[in-house]
């Protein structure tokens, strides 16, 4: 029988977003209700509301969410009622080209709930990245659920579910840290963070740390950075290959995702580096490099969406950590929140006064 809870949309584009009674109906099939516990305040939820992924309001948001299954729908048994699980937007398919390859990292057919969350006058709602957990229980897709052990507060479990993992994986996925390497992270919010930590886990032994508010740059030293740069008072790049004998990083991670910052990490690499572009750029921006400097830098230049993480096998390994004191996910957590503060959160956010903002239920 559909439930009728609270939950925070996004009515329009730049529009204050407000708690409304959103009805959600029971699991159709391949499907979950998950009740929602904890939900962070996301960057790209306030992309969503800017109409910066799409015009499809309105947007029930929130992304970053653990919660408990509620009910399953028929021939689902990835989970069961009762289950502890962090909410992913990469449900993986199992069959496409990627699946069968054996890189489901990469599946090129994720999939979300097919029915619809509305409005109690029938409005249908897009929730973001198909998971909208800014509500007291919300409808996904079965796949979309992963178990993970119950001792990690929520809070912290959910930030798994986008910018934690994003960071950590940038770093241990995509830029394959090694042992002994250079990292440089170009950005400090919640993603170039994790980015730290990752590379940090991974065996990197000098992780610099650059961004333009030497707030977040104190925030990243606690989490692992063994140098900072500020890059409003001085190039970065050249700081960069100062920290490295002249060189430049191993590997340089840009969690911004602007023009400006993806130049800084493209020459800020030691010959043969890799760059790891994790921050999401706006679809207007442009880039112009010579072609002649990316062959002659030669090494990567990746992508990562989503720290090209495969859910099933990354979270639960990095709860484990967690609890067993080898990373500290509670760091990432600033402060905890009700529904209707998350307007008030966006604004802290953009501001920088925080590294994440967790609504809790």
């Amino acid at each position: 029988m559909p439930q009728q809870v609270q939950g925070v949309i996004a009515p329009g584009k730049n529009e204050p977003v407000r708690v409304e009674t959103i009805v959600v109906p029971d699991p159709g099939p391949g499907e979950a209700v998950v009740k929602v516990q904890a939900c962070g305040v996301c960057h790209t939820d306030l992309h969503y509301k800017q109409g910066g992924i799409n015009d499809d309001f309105p947007f029930l948001l929130g992304h970053e969410a653990a919660g408990v299954v509620e009910s399953v729908g028929d021939g689902v048994t990835e989970v069961e009622p009762g289950d502890y699980v962090v909410l992913n937007w990469r449900a993986v398919c199992g069959r496409c080209r990627a699946c069968s390859r054996g890189r489901p990292w990469y599946c090129f057919d994720t999939h979300n709930a097919r029915r619809k969350m509305t409005l109690t006058d029938g409005t249908e709602l897009s929730p973001a990245l198909g998971i909208g957990a800014f509500a007291e229980k919300t409808l996904v897709a079965a796949g979309q659920c992963t178990k993970v052990d119950p001792a990690i507060s929520p809070a912290a479990a959910g930030l798994l579910g986008c910018g934690v993992m994003a960071g950590i994986g940038a770093a241990v996925n995509t830029g394959q840290v090694g042992r002994g390497d250079s990292v440089a992270v170009i950005g400090c919010g919640g993603v170039g963070d994790g980015a730290v930590v990752g590379a940090r886990l991974a065996g990197a032994t000098t992780v610099i740390a650059v961004d333009i508010d030497d707030r977040k740059l104190e925030t990243a030293r606690t989490m692992g950075a063994t140098h900072t740069v500020n890059s409003r008072t001085g190039d970065p790049v050249e700081a960069v290959r100062g920290l490295t004998g002249g060189f430049g990083a191993d590997v340089v991670i840009d969690a911004v995702g602007r023009p400006e910052t993806y130049r800084q990490a493209f020459y800020a690499r030691d010959l043969a580096g890799t760059l790891v572009l994790v921050g999401v750029p706006t679809p207007d921006m442009k880039l112009d490099l010579p072609l002649l400097d990316v062959f002659g830098r030669g090494g990567a230049l990746k992508s990562s969406w989503y720290g090209d993480c495969l859910p099933s096998r990354d979270f639960p390994m990095l709860v484990d950590l967690h609890l067993q004191g080898r990373i500290d996910l509670d760091a990432f957590v600033t402060e905890t929140i009700g529904l209707g503060d998350v307007e008030k959160a966006f604004a802290r956010m953009h501001a920088g006064d925080v590294l994440r903002s967790v609504v809790v239920l």
